[in-house]
């Protein structure tokens, strides 16, 4: 007992120390979006069973010193959205759903920590694997009562003067007739926009202020909303991991004296909603490889830096276990691409030639992306239900090749044998889901550095920034 009482006061000591002294420099705030305890749990239970161990294979994240739960609920919601998610996250303030930067009553400004970071003269980042409007990011800079003013978000950003900016792209950035695209306005309030990261290397690193995007193919083909799936991604791709590298060159460079770096993994929640469960696994590995980016980096100031890693909220209602008292994650090693990618593999072959799109031309995609009859065996009743679902696909085919609304249908048709794919294989894994929206279950914090020991235990998303603020020598407003 009185060793356990010594620990808690050198923890405390330790922590009031860092607090009082404002030593540290370097702040990493990653936000896993949608990332609830399960997520984390099911990933590493994946990890191990790839291994062949019942049990779970520690990532980086999960494996810090200091761990703790947190409570997500909005000002007026059980469950919270994203939009008050992020500004608890960003500001200590809670908010009602929907809500950017703002408190309930829509009219008093909420500043974030971020804005605390640029007051007390430390370099400012703000990046995800999204669009840099989307309401976590948009969090950190964004004052609108709703989080679908994307437009106004955008001239939230621009006007912010925060150095260093990445993501897919500004969301609907055309948005406003007759007005200058927020690419214009971002380049009018100095900033230079480079397109992925070789080009950052060539023309990032000495810009005054810097936002930077992935390329224009992708975000034509994602609609400027998100860059691709970890699983999805070539070697052309702009990543979370180099957005971190890029990130950490350009502050580090910008100034000397420190500073502030919020990451958001947007595309957990994507994963989520979708009910994508080898795409969720994949996303929250692509995090925890961005993580170790600014581990690196902590390993070589430890006494000058620390890493904050916690969710808005949890999506999905994710559950391990259907029944049976067993787990078959490992089957998910077979899922090489996202369900949304499905999609669109077979929707392109479809339209580029009807005729030849056949059961065995899917069958082959489905064997080849989703391990079904290599590796994965299904069940009679799995068979039968894709099945049924291709005959709908085939019966619109029969109906006609050529006119718009058949094509339409079609496509509708093969996205619903997506679908089915995609709850066959949490089916296979023995994962069960409870919605495609959020839930008000625990997300976990996770944290190293100086002070950080203040994270131990319950506590609420509206505490986290705050006591950031204080371990970085941050005034809080």
């Amino acid at each position: 007992m009185k060793k356990r009482i010594l620990s808690l006061l050198l923890m405390f000591a330790i922590a009031f120390t860092a607090m009082a002294e404002g030593k540290v420099k370097y702040v990493f705030y990653f936000i896993g979006d949608g990332m609830g305890v399960n997520q984390i749990n099911v990933t590493e239970t994946y990890l191990a069973a790839l291994k062949g161990k019942i049990g779970f294979e520690p990532m980086l994240m999960s494996s810090f010193p200091v761990v703790g739960l947190v409570n997500t609920y909005s000002a007026t919601n059980g469950v919270t959205d994203s939009a008050a998610g992020g500004t608890a996250l960003a500001c200590g303030k809670k908010t009602k759903n929907g809500t950017i930067g703002m408190l309930a009553d829509w009219e008093t400004v909420c500043t974030s920590i971020a804005a605390w970071a640029q007051k007390a003269g430390a370099a400012v980042g703000v990046a995800t694997n999204v669009a840099i409007t989307h309401a976590t990011p948009a969090s950190f800079y964004g004052h609108q009562p709703k989080r679908q003013m994307y437009y106004e978000l955008g001239q939230d950003l621009c006007r912010s003067g925060y150095d260093f900016f990445a993501g897919a792209d500004f969301h609907r950035p055309y948005t406003k007739e007759g007005e200058p695209s927020l690419h214009e306005q971002a380049q009018a309030a100095g900033y230079t926009i480079v397109k992925g990261y070789k080009e950052y290397e060539r023309k990032g690193r000495k810009a005054d202020k810097l936002i930077l995007l992935q390329s224009d193919y992708q975000n034509e083909k994602l609609e400027s909303d998100h860059i691709p799936y970890a699983l999805d991604q070539d070697r052309n791709d702009l990543t979370l991991e180099q957005i971190v590298r890029a990130g950490i060159n350009y502050l580090t460079n910008k100034n000397k004296n420190g500073f502030f770096f919020q990451i958001e993994g947007g595309m957990i929640d994507y994963a989520c909603h979708r009910n994508d469960i080898g795409n969720v696994i994949n996303e929250v590995l692509d995090l925890d490889k961005a993580v170790k980016v600014a581990y690196e980096f902590y390993q070589q100031h430890p006494d000058e830096t620390i890493i904050v890693i916690s969710a808005d909220h949890e999506t999905g209602g994710l559950v391990m276990g259907k029944g049976p008292y067993e787990l078959h994650t490992e089957l998910l090693k077979y899922q090489r691409k996202s369900i949304d990618e499905l999609k669109w593999i077979l929707t392109q072959q479809y339209k580029k030639s009807p005729k030849a799109f056949t059961w065995k031309a899917v069958e082959k995609v489905l064997c080849a992306e989703m391990g079904f009859g290599a590796g994965i065996t299904l069940t009679d009743d799995q068979n039968k239900r894709l099945a049924r679902r291709w005959e709908a696909i085939e019966k619109s085919i029969c109906d006609g090749y050529d006119t718009d609304e058949k094509k339409t249908k079609t496509a509708e048709r093969i996205s619903d044998l997506c679908e089915t794919t995609k709850h066959i294989l949490s089916e296979q894994a023995l994962i069960s889901w409870a919605s495609g929206g959020h839930s008000n279950g625990y997300v976990p914090v996770y944290a190293i550095g100086p002070g950080t020991e203040v994270f131990q235990g319950r506590i609420d998303n509206i505490e986290i920034a705050p006591a950031m603020a204080k371990i970085a020598g941050y005034t809080v407003e």
